[in-house]
């Protein structure tokens, strides 16, 4: 029996597309991997650090139960100036079944990566509470209020590292396989399915936040400026910091095995397509998996 590849495993943010880890890691336990590190952002930490914890079954079990109503119902809405989601009512419903111990207790070592508004730095959780570090690492600007600890403020790690491949401390003989969850596609040409399937979703955040939320995107960039909202520019221009943070992250820090989810296949908020985004996230792991394979066999030849 061969010896398993031993794997450093870095999970990026962007929403509900972080389901696709689940599947991602699926793959990888059913194809001789060890993850024997977990490294994760915003999604990716909360994804990561489940597994790590060793409560990945009971985590996807719930995930893929959830509907449209039932991921409504964990928007603790807020009317804070710093966002409108607190974002602890999900941590709440995960604590009644999952009794995570402390990080630093895991039987892998994982790192959460949130950003710090007032150093300006990474912060990078590897001990005490799991919940309060996902807590943090997912405060997306204007949407979760950010945590705050003293004159610290806390917000997503993906304002300045998407896909934390620097915090990954690789041996010799081991691996770090990556996975980004925005991945390069069209923004403002979305798929006609999640438009529709987001619909329920967005219109009861629309009623309860009084105000203009992202419309459907347009398929003639020529009208964009007359027809996208201000949310729409702001979070298109968030979006691309992160995809060029992540291009500079992947150059400098270069992972063994690349796998890219395309943000077009759902919106940040699609939480109950979970099957659907844990299937695709396996297929991308795979086809991942054979394209390595095969750049390691002609380099071979």
């Amino acid at each position: 029996m061969s010896l398993k590849k031993k794997v450093h495993l870095v999970l990026g943010s962007g929403g509900a597309r972080g389901f696709a880890h689940m599947g991602v890691i699926d793959v990888l336990e059913e194809h001789n991997f060890e993850i024997i590190s977990v490294t994760g952002c915003s999604m990716g930490a909360v994804v990561g650090g489940i597994y790590a914890a060793g409560f990945h079954e009971a985590y996807k079990k719930w995930a893929l139960g959830l509907t449209k109503s039932k991921v409504f119902s964990l928007l603790d809405f807020t009317l804070g100036k710093h966002g409108f989601v607190k974002g602890e009512r999900i941590f709440d419903v995960l604590s009644q079944f999952i009794n995570v111990p402390q990080i630093e207790d895991f039987r892998i070592p994982f790192t959460a990566v949130a950003a710090d508004m007032h150093t300006k730095k990474e912060v990078w959780f590897q001990s005490g509470d799991l919940y309060r570090a996902l807590r943090a690492s997912i405060a997306i600007p204007g949407i979760f209020t950010p945590v705050i600890d003293g004159e610290h403020v806390l917000v997503d790690g993906g304002v300045l590292n998407p896909l934390p491949l620097n915090v990954v401390n690789r041996q010799a003989g081991e691996m770090i396989v990556a996975v980004d969850l925005n991945g390069d596609a069209p923004f403002f040409v979305l798929p006609e399915k999640n438009e529709s399937e987001d619909l329920a979703l967005l219109k009861g955040i629309k009623e309860w936040l009084g105000k203009n939320w992202p419309s459907p995107a347009p398929t003639d960039l020529s009208t964009l400026a007359s027809t996208k909202s201000l949310s729409d520019i702001l979070f298109y221009s968030y979006e691309m910091t992160q995809d060029r943070v992540t291009e500079m992250m992947v150059d400098k820090y270069r992972p063994d095995i690349l796998i890219e989810i395309p943000k077009s296949i759902s919106s940040i908020f699609e939480f109950d397509r979970a099957e659907e985004l844990i299937e695709y996230g396996r297929e991308a792991c795979l086809k991942a998996i054979v394209a390595s394979e095969k750049t390691i066999n002609n380099h071979e030849k």
